[in-house]
Parts: C-alpha cells; sequence; structure tokens
C-alpha cells in the first residue's frame, strides 16, 4: 500500500501530490509548470512561504499552461 504526500502552499492554498501533481481548487489536475503560470509567479512579496519556487521542478511554461482568455459575442 503506498502512501500519498501532500503539500499545502501557505499562500494560495493549492495541494501538491507526490511533489508532482497540483491540485487546483476547480478543475483539473496540473503539474508545478501550470501552477507557476497561473499563480505562483504574479505572488510579489510574499513568495518566502511560496511552496512552488524550485525552478528545477518547473519546465517552460506553454501557451496551454496558463488560461485561456474568454471572449464573448455581442449579437
Amino acid at each position: 500500500m503506498s502512501s500519498e504526500n501532500i503539500e499545502i502552499c501557505p499562500i494560495c492554498q493549492v495541494k501538491i501530490k507526490d511533489d508532482r501533481t497540483v491540485m487546483f481548487s476547480s478543475g483539473k489536475p496540473g503539474d508545478r509548470t501550470k501552477l507557476w503560470a497561473r499563480v505562483c509567479q504574479y505572488v510579489v512579496g510574499k513568495r518566502d512561504g511560496c511552496i512552488n519556487q524550485d525552478t528545477d521542478k518547473i519546465s517552460a511554461i506553454k501557451p496551454t499552461d496558463s488560461y485561456q482568455p474568454v471572449t464573448f459575442k455581442q449579437e
């Protein structure tokens, strides 16, 4: 039987399971790169507590890692 290791970031409250899988508050799980692209890079002045600061665990950000803009058509 394996046990999961879950860390909770004191800054954004996101959960990181087994040092890899990021469990967002809504939507599909992601990885540390997606977390960095969506949250961590914008946490100015509070990074001391952020658990996603190890650059060796963050790969290059792809366009799909960031939030996609939502556009509405008015008719």
